[in-house]
């Protein structure tokens, strides 16, 4: 009989010890196949987010550079509900330059979808925050009583989304998880054809044009949220638009928003006549300073950003990534760390287990040994017995336990590996299809090596009983009871 169909054999004889055995066994290599994967999908995705973030600042810096020109205006929060209509927010007289004036009565904040209430409107060159809804009439002095104006830009941003509370440091806090943005802006000749105020980074379809009504330029996060492309139709509040074309991101600003009409956002979120921000153009770039001081002493109640501010932010944001990112790095650090001491564990536990269960194996065939050597089987013929014996119990875990791994990758890896804060972007609802979290899988490389850990580590175990049991001699095995 060969060697083979001999350690075959006495392996079925033993199903019991076999099948234990193999079970442990198995179960190392599934934690041998898991932890590796669930480094790899960590480091992967901390690497990926990081790049994605570091891209986005760098198109966000270029944006910035290309509108210094530009000037941001916002109504301040203390001034929330100043300029309603007296239909709609009781009696509002306004004052000189538009301020200073009184209100009676209270807003209705049904009339804006939620008015005030935290994420209706959207404000801020970065998105974050909320913003009140401006009167848009009372600014249209801005164009014609302040020189080195080249345009104005009325806006109005709202976000859609739900609200998620959370809880930080013992308190309670509501956020809103964003879903999508629309920008409103007046789809005229003179600002779309001159100054920077669509997406110029059109992926598919074609960008606004003048006159433009009905239809929406969508970012390819809104695209994926929604499920459309480029000539189909998206509901956007209960409204029907058509999809003219695809932006990708250009700044960090941009990766959730929607283009439309200006006319168009103001009547689908019942806003007609309101804005949310303003974008005043110099003439030229060394007019900002002297533009800016003059929107803020004719309107006091606007919160005046420029250019160079946007820029002083941004340095600020690239500084408080490039500290996650250091966190992040030091976190995956820890789980490397972790991930090799739990290796190491898992790899002596296997080798011990062989050890023991081949050692036992031989004290218990040893007449059998003997019996084996009486009848002319040498040396290595007996040593390869016990060592093909090791192995086969050793490829046969090691198949349950990477069948085992390979389903069960990231429940294990998430019980054994420490948590990995990859610094996301909070508070945003990005489309099913759009990974945000680390995915781990096993793939063919960790597969295999494990598989050869498996072998290896059933030799290793098997290779001192089995060359015991070589060197038992006939005669005194043949005594043992």
């Amino acid at each position: 009989m060969g060697i083979i169909n001999r350690a075959i054999r006495n392996i079925s004889r033993r199903k019991i010890r076999a099948s234990l055995v193999i079970i442990a066994l198995a179960f190392s290599m599934a934690i041998l196949v898991s932890i590796p994967a669930g480094v790899v999908a960590n480091q992967k995705s901390a690497n990926d987010l990081a790049n994605n973030l570091s891209n986005t600042i760098g198109q966000t810096g270029e944006t910035i550079n290309q509108t210094l020109n530009q000037i941001d205006c916002s109504l301040a929060p203390s001034f929330s509900g100043f300029g309603f209509r007296a239909a709609d927010a009781g009696t509002f007289t306004p004052g000189q330059g538009g301020i200073g004036g009184t209100r009676s009565g209270g807003f209705d904040p049904n009339q804006f979808g939620g008015g005030t209430v935290g994420g209706q409107f959207g404000g801020g060159p970065f998105g974050g925050g909320e913003a009140s809804p401006m009167n848009q009439t009372l600014y249209n002095d801005i164009n014609n009583s302040i020189s080195g104006v080249a345009a104005v830009e009325p806006i109005l941003q709202a976000s859609e989304g739900s609200n998620e509370t959370v809880s930080m440091f013992g308190r309670t806090f509501t956020r809103q998880l964003t879903s999508y943005t629309i920008e409103g802006i007046p789809l005229t000749s003179d600002l779309i054809d001159n100054y920077p105020v669509l997406s110029t980074n059109v992926t598919a379809g074609r960008n606004l044009k003048a006159g433009d009504s009905g239809v929406v330029l969508l970012s390819e996060n809104n695209s994926a949220y929604f499920g459309v492309g480029v000539g189909d139709t998206v509901s956007i509040l209960g409204q029907g638009f058509t999809v003219v074309g695809i932006h990708g991101t250009s700044s960090a600003s941009d990766r959730l928003v929607l283009y439309m009409n200006l006319s168009d956002a103001q009547a689908v979120t019942n806003n007609t006549g309101y804005i949310t921000s303003l974008r005043v153009f110099t003439q030229t770039s060394d007019l900002v300073t002297q533009v800016s001081t003059a929107i803020s002493t004719l309107h006091p109640e606007l919160t005046v950003t420029t250019g160079q501010e946007r820029l002083t932010q941004l340095d600020s944001l690239q500084s408080t990534y490039n500290t996650a990112l250091e966190s992040a790095q030091a976190s995956i650090g820890q789980t490397q760390t972790t991930a090799l001491e739990e290796i190491i564990v898992v790899v002596a536990a296997t080798s011990l287990i062989v050890l023991f269960v081949m050692l036992y194996t031989v004290r218990e065939r040893t007449k059998e040994i003997g019996t084996l050597k009486a009848i002319g089987f040498s040396n290595s013929s007996v040593m390869g017995q016990f060592l093909l014996e090791g192995v086969l119990l050793s490829v046969i875990a090691g198949a349950v336990g990477i069948a085992i791994g390979t389903l069960a990758a990231p429940t294990l890896s998430a019980l054994l590996l420490p948590s990995v804060n990859l610094f996301g972007v909070t508070g945003v609802r990005v489309a099913s299809n759009v990974a945000s979290t680390a995915v781990v899988s096993v793939n063919l490389e960790i597969v295999l090596l494990a598989f050869g850990a498996s072998v290896a580590l059933g030799a290793l175990g098997s290779l001192y009983p089995a060359w015991r049991a070589a060197k038992i001699r006939p005669a005194e095995a043949m005594k043992y009871e």
